[in-house]
């Protein structure tokens, strides 16, 4: 397929698209998590659910999306301009036919052996038997799960290859549905509304994968289940995927520590924590996803044909764009942290202390945001040149330094040290990964990029101080009823996008000629 329109034009309506259905997703997400934490407030229950929910969590986004992705992609990319799609889709089958037993032959493992499980992942639990015996229970309920978004993460590596992100954008909205859907109509027949939304995880898993086949099906996509081999290519990925695991997935390592210390802290840490994590998620996944999944599709092709021009402008518009929007997110997180969570989940068994604690923690998280984006830029430039020692080494590194931070930070902040040492990694990691790729020439920032970086942070602090005093003298001392402030919360919102983008487009951040060309068609010669 060879593109008629620039290549950065064309990535940033990949984004636009990406980052349109995430946006859908992420709303879907909120909605859930107010539910949940409407029903389950920040105590036992919840607690329990969400290291039950984030452990196969973990195993999706570090080895499904995080390692498989970061190691398949440039694989299947690589067959696909050699040889056709064909002999792609021949090295689509033999990765499915080995990496189906593999993981039916995981979950078994892991139900069998999920009390040793829950007593490394949550040992703090062991303290009290029933909430221990709870744990256990649903995450048999919801670890399953894993098998299904494997399968999907393998056929959307396959759809994306092919520049068809729409549907795969648009599956994690399936599981949040499924989610709402269980708690709303299943929890009245279950024991408590945690089993029901642990039966909703696999239910979702399920769903999403039957809607990616149709979307392969439609693509006229078609994949055979073969004999189990280890050919040579199936090798390789292996090889590659290992390290990438750990690369790809420092965030997710970062995060499942986070839940093992938190175990040990009062009653409502964990669920402080995961409801700032999501929060903070929201610019990570519309932004950072986004654009980590365009850009490594591209620069491996890019890197095939040789095209070094253009490797360097995809990899200086991706941080362009994901900065643009990052930066005005962080500070926008900061001065709102605690309207943002009071106005989301301060009703049913959340408190106001439960409010506050939260609020805190996203503040925390906020600040290593921009990192974690940054990561999700940086480390795609390592995969498409098949090198994934470089990130792992670079992420090993990171996780001795949060697991050092959380065991010293948490003693004097509690959960709060816990988000802090989560922050802190985050930037050491993402600034070791640039100077490596700006050591091999791997990585050139432009001059222009600086300067408009430069535009971006004057923009984002000037939007920041008028939020923050439109809040203080307007908005705060209407914000008795929860219909007042919902609409405070979005009007700050509204005003805060128009005030930044105005100030940005003056302080020539962007071009509106940049805007136009991410919603304009590509041609495409087939």
């Amino acid at each position: 397929m060879i593109l008629k329109t620039n290549q950065n034009g064309v990535m940033g309506r990949w984004i636009a698209t990406i980052g349109g259905y995430t946006m859908g997703s992420r709303l879907l997400g909120f909605l859930r998590d107010i539910l949940i934490a409407a029903s389950l407030g920040a105590g036992p229950y919840a607690d329990v659910f969400i290291v039950a929910f984030k452990f196969p969590n973990f195993f999706r986004r570090l080895f499904a999306e995080g390692a498989f992705n970061a190691a398949f992609v440039p694989m299947f990319a690589k067959e696909l301009e050699g040889g056709g799609r064909k002999t792609a889709y021949d090295f689509a089958e033999e990765v499915l036919s080995v990496l189906l037993p593999s993981l039916i032959l995981l979950v078994a493992i892991a139900q069998i052996l999920m009390p040793w499980v829950i007593y490394c992942i949550a040992p703090g639990f062991s303290e009290d038997t029933e909430k221990f015996d709870l744990a256990v229970h649903l995450t048999r309920l919801t670890f399953q799960y894993i098998i299904f978004i494997s399968l999907v993460s393998m056929l959307g590596g396959v759809l994306n290859s092919l520049y068809r992100f729409s549907s795969v954008a648009a599956t994690p909205m399936i599981l949040n549905i499924s989610l709402i859907l269980s708690l709303e109509l299943i929890s009245h027949w279950t024991e408590t509304p945690a089993h029901a939304l642990g039966i909703g995880v696999s239910l979702g898993g399920i769903l999403q994968l039957i809607w990616l086949l149709v979307a392969c099906e439609r693509a006229g996509i078609k994949l055979k289940l073969r004999f189990p081999r280890l050919t040579t290519r199936v090798k390789k990925l292996i090889l590659l995927a290992a390290p990438a695991a750990i690369g790809a997935g420092v965030a997710q390592i970062n995060l499942l520590i986070d839940i093992i210390i938190a175990s040990f802290l009062p009653e409502g840490s964990v669920s402080f924590l995961y409801y700032a994590d999501r929060v903070s998620q929201l610019p990570l996944g519309v932004v950072g996803v986004a654009v980590g999944t365009a850009l490594l599709p591209l620069l491996s092709r890019q890197l095939r044909s040789g095209d070094f021009d253009e490797v360097h402008k995809s990899q200086n518009s991706a941080l362009r764009g994901a900065l643009l929007l990052t930066i005005p997110a962080t500070v926008a997180l900061i001065v709102l942290a605690e309207p943002l969570i009071i106005t989301l989940f301060e009703r049913g068994e959340f408190t106001s202390s439960d409010s506050v604690a939260t609020a805190n923690a996203l503040l925390i998280y906020a600040i290593g945001l921009p990192a974690f984006v940054l990561i999700k830029v940086f480390v795609p430039a390592f995969f498409a040149r098949e090198d994934t020692k470089t990130p792992v080494i670079i992420a090993a590194l990171c996780v001795l330094a949060n697991v050092i931070l959380n065991i010293l930070l948490m003693k004097a902040l509690g959960h709060l040290g816990i988000a802090l040492a989560t922050s802190i990694s985050g930037w050491l990691n993402a600034i070791f990964l640039c100077f490596f790729l700006i050591k091999r020439g791997n990585l050139i920032i432009e001059f222009r990029l600086i300067l408009r970086l430069i535009s971006i942070f004057f923009a984002s602090g000037l939007m920041g101080i008028c939020i923050w005093l439109i809040h203080k003298n307007l908005i705060e001392p209407l914000s008795s009823d929860l219909g007042l402030r919902v609409t405070g919360l979005l009007i700050l919102i509204s005003v805060g996008v128009l005030i930044y983008f105005l100030a940005a487009y003056f302080l020539k951040a962007f071009t509106i000629s940049e805007a136009v060309s991410i919603f304009k068609n590509t041609k495409t010669k087939g």
